[in-house]
């Protein structure tokens, strides 16, 4: 989409997200569009009003108003407007819009403007996932020319984990951009607000917006193309009747191996591989905020599962190999994820080997290969058994040559798909937040490794997981 010139008026309420709208708001001047902003009495306990006015160059649109004001900004501020775009959008505002109720700035241009609206959500996960507001959100989705945007999985600042993130501001304004691409072009506001008050430029015309002949109000053809191609690509959240996934909550199942494995060379010594344990929790922590019920299957390690994960506990190679495909007929999903040993001890000594300082041979034999194993048992299912449609994804962990050790490892696989990463740095990989990666799928080019954090990892691996579940109903 083509900001430049455009009128956007950013609505901001009262949560710790704030801040992020002030990044957006310079975003969306680079991109060469015009901001104003209101704001709820809540937001300017986070951010003060003179940091939006200051960014913006034009006066707030406070409650209590201003010196600048004037009298109508209620009707002014979004007839202005080509676009109103509300970041963060609360609990509370959400229900105001739904439900009507219009006394503070932000729900007053909500209800007073005609031009298309985008709704960003950000709150606790708990509050997220309350009956109140998914009812408000799904009520929201199903208003003319209001778009919500996805509030995707992640930790969040109280420091619990799951849905309730706000959507970066960068991926704010790709949303717009991509919404323009896939709807139609922009056409004169004047059109929407005819009369000397009303400035030029338009977001979308009464078409794009879905208005038909006769006073119909669905949404247009184009207009939903767009929307579902952004549900798509996780930028918004359409309601129940037009959303492309078949996936129903709590009805799949993943299992998903943790930590590391470790093999006994005698009671006191082992051989191992490094894991904290942090990529799996992440993992599990957004299937888990994706509505899964989720399993693990964990070795040693040091990061902690939140509650709602079951977790079985266990040591070495064998017992994991054991328990997954103990487990695997009664499950959706395997994330192959834990740092397993590929060689133990062929003889683990009873006791403590006493230290003679002399040279010691250790001779080893290779652990079951866990993943190929799950993949081999899926091929010999019935057709009409649960596992013949389960989504498998392995781990690649590579130092060198990334590219074609991994495409090696996942044609011997057998897996749906392959996430290579390259966790050796000195400020990512083990123990840390970030790593770099690449998700490889069946019959595609392996992209490029990009840094991200674990759970943009995560992510990626449950957006594949639930279209290739879809694509299966």
């Amino acid at each position: 989409m083509n900001l430049e010139g455009k009128h956007i008026l950013l609505g901001v309420s009262g949560g710790i997200a704030v801040y992020k709208a002030c990044e957006l708001l310079r975003l969306l001047q680079k991109k060469g569009a015009e901001v104003r902003v209101c704001m709820t009495e809540a937001a300017t306990q986070f951010v003060a009003p003179l940091t939006f006015a200051s960014l913006s160059k034009c006066p707030v649109y406070l409650k209590n108003g201003a010196m600048e004001a004037r009298p109508f900004q209620h009707i002014d501020f979004p007839r202005w407007a080509d676009l109103y775009l509300v970041v963060p959008a609360t609990a509370n505002v959400i229900g105001k819009f739904v439900y009507g109720i219009a006394d503070d700035p932000v729900s007053l241009c909500f209800m007073s403007c005609t031009c298309p609206r985008f709704v960003a959500p950000a709150m606790n996960v708990a509050m997220y996932k309350s009956p109140a507001v998914k009812r408000n959100l799904e009520t929201l989705r199903n208003f003319e020319d209001t778009f919500v945007m996805e509030s995707p999985a992640g930790e969040l600042a109280c420091g619990e984990v799951g849905k309730g993130r706000l959507l970066e501001p960068a991926q704010i304004v790709e949303c717009l951009e991509r919404f323009e691409a896939r709807g139609t072009r922009l056409e004169n506001a004047s059109e929407r607000h005819p009369g000397p008050r009303q400035s030029q430029g338009s977001f979308q015309g009464d078409k794009a917006r879905g208005r038909h002949p006769g006073g119909d109000s669905r949404r247009d053809p184009q207009q939903s193309e767009a929307a579902r191609y952004l549900q798509e690509t996780a930028l918004l959240d359409l309601p129940a009747s037009a959303r492309t996934s078949n996936l129903e909550p709590q009805a799949y199942k993943v299992l998903i191996t943790a930590g590391r494995t470790e093999e006994s060379i005698d009671p006191v010594r082992y051989i191992s591989n490094r894991s904290s344990g942090k990529t799996a929790v992440a993992i599990a922590s957004t299937f888990l905020a994706n509505d899964f019920d989720v399993e693990v299957v964990a070795g040693p390690m040091e990061a902690e599962f939140p509650g709602g994960v079951h977790v079985t506990k266990v040591r070495s190679a064998q017992q994991m190999h054991d328990a997954v495909l103990a487990k695997q007929s009664e499950t959706d999903v395997l994330v192959h994820c834990a740092a397993v040993a590929d060689y133990r001890p062929k003889v683990a000594a009873a006791e403590k080997i006493k230290d003679s300082r002399s040279q010691l041979i250790l001779e080893l034999e290779p652990n079951p290969n866990i993943l190929r194993d799950c993949t081999a048992a899926r091929r010999s299912a019935a057709k009409d058994s649960r596992m013949a449609n389960q989504v498998i994804v392995g781990f690649a962990l590579e130092t060198d040559h990334f590219k074609e050790h991994a495409a090696e490892k996942f044609a011997k696989s057998g897996a749906d798909a392959l996430l290579l990463n390259a966790p050796v740095a000195s400020d990512s990989g083990f123990g840390f937040d970030e790593v770099r990666y690449t998700l490889i799928r069946q019959n595609s080019e392996i992209s490029e490794m990009k840094m991200g954090s674990k759970f943009d990892l995560a992510q990626e691996i449950v957006d594949f997981v639930e279209n290739k579940l879809g694509a299966s109903k």
